[in-house]
């Protein structure tokens, strides 16, 4: 999704080092402490009274055994001293009293101004402690809680019939299932066997292609025919195995000032934290039941975004690797159970290919510029090459439809050369590892489509992919509700129709993401602490993009957040109404082309 160019809770652990102390209120104990005292000189070891909250426990529980508490030997007693002088004996009784006993031989506890005193300095020091934590502690608690009740089911399935014994003690964490957090619908026998250097365990050796999405569409295993003649009706499952904010937004719920605007941000102050919270967002995100609903709404193709840390990290890299990886392959087994085809779309590459937060790191584009923009773009060949060779597996000959290449790669920033010349080698590289019944993807670069005509004519079986938005420029925005739908009648039918003819344009052409939003206001979606043009208060750092008066149709005080952002069923009718012609608009101006995958499936708070 072009960005602006400028779901659990954590504890720490509760470690009781030491049993509260407290003092005896055991009588008998007390008499035995007298008589022993009286009887010998032995210090006595101190004891520990616990204070029991316990409830009472199941019969079928073994209580465990208290725990034991450590007494030291007593020293060895010191030699007896005579004393001759009874004076010394009172003056050191004295000194003893002048330490625990104010000069008016009052107990220090029971001075007022003392007292008063030591209240101040607590009490002064428990306000630096709430500041403190204020500043520093992330306010995410509630919003990781609440993402903790997603899912459904027994999330550890399948494990009963698995020794632990079969698994190889260093195996890593993505060949291990106990560690897994969710293992619906994985094969959990043990295999290290890999494709292209990638695991496939959690894959069961056999599959069923007969499954079609709909009576408008043919089964799996039937090709699909001309896309032209036939486009694709999809839709993405976006901001789950790659983060974006506006998506997820109690992921990113901490304070602004300590930059955690991003999947990189987010798994660099969260540390080993970082697998623990992904993997409860990719198990609980989207499930199974994501892809029944998107076969039961008539759609036919799932585009699934995920970023090259599925498949490698590099040294300094915070990302989680690879634990995504086996959640794409089992989405993958779940749209086949569904008859829906899947459009691979690699989100994010080494370096960032165009700076924006869905592509890992919010900031410079290092991918193709820079100082490592060659090493980066020959790494992210590297990954087409992995993925490419386990994309080529008979499995995935019916499936999987179309294979992107770089999600929006910026191309106003890049040179448009280098750009095409790495595109190229892509194309090349993942046609030479077998996967050729696919539709390879590349992005538009947002350079304008009539820019492509001419371009990289010699790739076979290609499409451009275009992403249309109304909402990231100020040209667009303020269009009132008629002349967004006129705009998406007969603008974009226009850019299809010539885009589609070689003559004018690249050639076959899809939208791989568009939507209904006709505001930027929702939570983070400009980027993370940025606001929105709608009502003014797009505040980038670069005043050359701010946008700091409301910028909706009218430009007055009337360019309020709260409508567009109200729940659904606080909408007007005639917002209803607008809201289906312009997607009707849309649906009907993508079908001059390849298709369309509308943005997004799912978000946290829809």
């Amino acid at each position: 999704m072009p960005r602006d160019p400028s779901r659990r809770h954590y504890r720490r652990d509760d470690y009781d080092d030491e049993p509260p102390r407290s003092r005896s209120r055991n009588p008998d104990r007390d008499q035995r402490r007298r008589h022993r005292r009286n009887s010998s000189s032995m210090p006595h070891p101190r004891r520990h009274n616990h204070h029991s909250t316990e409830t009472a426990m199941p019969s079928h529980i073994t209580k465990p055994a208290a725990r034991s508490v450590g007494v030291r030997a007593p020293a060895a007693r010191p030699p007896l001293v005579k004393l001759t002088n009874p004076a010394a004996i009172i003056d050191r009784r004295r000194d003893v009293r002048k330490t625990v006993y104010s000069e008016e031989g009052r107990p220090w506890y029971k001075q007022r101004k003392k007292l008063l005193i030591l209240i101040g300095v607590c009490t002064v020091l428990v306000l630096i402690v709430i500041i403190v934590a204020a500043v520093v502690v992330p306010k995410s608690g509630k919003g990781e809680e609440k993402r903790d009740d997603g899912g459904g089911g027994d999330p550890k399935s399948g494990l009963s019939g698995i020794s632990p014994d079969s698994i190889p003690k260093d195996a890593p964490s993505w060949l291990n299932p106990f560690v897994w957090q969710d293992t619906a619908d994985f094969n959990l026998t043990y295999t290290a066997e890999t494709v292209g250097d990638l695991p496939i365990m959690g894959l069961y050796s056999k599959w069923d292609d007969s499954a079609k999405a709909n009576e408008h569409v043919p089964a799996l295993n039937k090709p699909w025919g001309d896309y032209s003649k036939l486009p694709a009706r999809g839709v993405n499952v976006g901001g789950w195995l790659s983060l974006e904010p506006f998506i997820t937004p109690s992921l990113f719920n901490y304070d602004y000032r300590m930059g955690i605007v991003d999947e990189y941000n987010l798994c660099k102050y969260l540390a080993y934290r970082c697998e623990s919270v992904l993997e409860k967002h990719y198990a609980t995100f989207v499930t199974e039941d994501t892809f029944k609903q998107i076969r039961d709404a008539g759609l036919d193709h799932v585009r699934i975004p995920f970023s090259y840390w599925a498949v490698q990290v590099y040294d300094g890299d915070p990302y989680l690797f690879r634990t995504s990886w086996r959640y794409l392959l089992r989405s993958i087994e779940w749209c086949r159970k569904y008859g829906l085809r899947v459009n691979l779309d690699v989100h994010g590459l080494p370096g960032s290919q165009n700076g924006w937060n869905h592509s890992g790191r919010l900031g410079a584009i290092g991918w193709l510029n820079g100082t490592d923009g060659a090493l980066n773009a020959k790494r992210s060949l590297e990954i087409h090459d992995r993925l490419s060779k386990f994309f080529s597996q008979p499995r995935y000959k019916n499936i999987i439809s179309h294979y992107g290449l770089a999600n929006e790669p910026k191309m106003t920033d890049l040179s448009s050369t280098d750009v095409l010349t790495w595109t190229s080698d892509a194309y090349n590289l993942v046609r030479k590892n077998n996967v050729s019944d696919a539709i390879i993807v590349f992005g538009d670069g947002f350079r304008g489509l009539h820019h492509w005509q001419g371009e990289l004519t010699d790739l076979d079986n290609a499409a451009l992919d275009v992403h249309q938005y109304v909402i990231f420029n100020e040209n667009q925005i303020d269009f009132n509700h008629s002349t967004k739908v006129r705009y998406a009648c007969e603008g974009w039918t226009q850019q299809t129709r010539q885009s589609m003819d070689r003559a004018t344009g690249f050639g076959p052409t899809l939208v791989a993401e568009w939507s209904q939003a006709d505001t930027d206001c929702a939570k983070h979606l400009t980027n993370v602490g940025w606001g929105n043009r709608w009502s003014g208060t797009f505040i980038t750092g670069n005043a050359s993009l701010d946008v700091t008066s409301p910028w909706c149709p009218t430009k007055d005080t009337r360019c309020s957040c709260e409508e567009a952002n109200a729940p659904a069923d606080r909408w007007s009718e005639s917002y209803k109404k607008f809201l289906r012609m312009f997607a009707e608009a849309q649906m009907s101006s993508f079908e001059k082309g390849w298709g369309w995958f509308y943005w997004v499936w799912d978000t946290e708070d829809a």
